[in-house]
């Protein structure tokens, strides 16, 4: 399979919806879809939908569209989905106890390990069947076991030096939703950022969009 190395940033973002939405034809039994009809169910155009996926190589034909199962499995190898990747969670409040019991990490290629914190109260339990541990074991953990990714849900205030913590000790990747951006020159770490208030505006703009559309009829 034929990659293209430049792919936009933009393409990359879609890929997990276009995964998403082949997963949900799977299991409504769809065998094959056009790229208009995957276009009209994701609100994209065809031409969008083959522009993206011929960054990656030819998966249809024309005339015939695409295998579901196939496109799928095709796109979850871009993704990673089955190389397997680890992660750990850092902090186990509200945020990160939710995201521990209703996140399906499995689903999505990644094996959760363990979860970190330093309140005493939750130090030495477990979470959804992960165990918490102590977050000064925190190294002596990552020399152990090999972790792709560190999930931060911690305060602000500890966010960087975490994220430092987590750098230093080799982690690929760090799934950050302390709402701080972290600063990172490690070109061989990947940072993804998840800011629930950019989500928010966004809906705020388009509501507003809408009143104004409505306003002026």
């Amino acid at each position: 399979m034929k990659r293209n190395t430049k792919v936009s940033t933009a393409v990359i973002r879609r890929l997990p919806r276009y995964y998403r939405q082949l997963c949900e034809l799977q299991r409504a039994g769809a065998v094959r879809i056009s790229s208009g009809a995957l276009g009209k169910s994701m609100g994209l155009t065809a031409s969008q939908i083959r522009q993206d996926l011929f960054c990656f190589g030819g998966f249809g034909q024309q005339g015939y569209g695409y295998k579901v199962e196939l496109l799928k499995e095709e796109i979850g190898e871009i993704l990673g989905i089955s190389q397997g990747h680890t992660l750990i969670v850092l902090g186990t409040g509200n945020l990160g106890r939710a995201i521990i019991q209703n996140f399906r990490f499995s689903d999505n290629g990644f094996d959760l390990l363990a979860a970190f914190d330093v309140d005493p109260a939750v130090v030495g339990t477990e979470i959804a069947g992960v165990s918490v541990r102590h977050a000064d074991g925190l190294e002596e953990f990552l020399a152990a076991h090999r972790v792709d990714v560190g999930l931060l849900t911690v305060p602000i205030a500890a966010a960087q030096q975490m994220g430092n913590r987590l750098m230093d000790a080799g982690v690929k990747g760090i799934w950050n939703f302390t709402n701080y951006e972290l600063a990172c020159t490690r070109q061989d770490v990947a940072v993804e950022s998840v800011h629930f208030s950019d989500s928010l505006l966004t809906l705020s703009y388009l509501i507003s969009q809408r009143e104004d559309m409505e306003e002026h009829q």
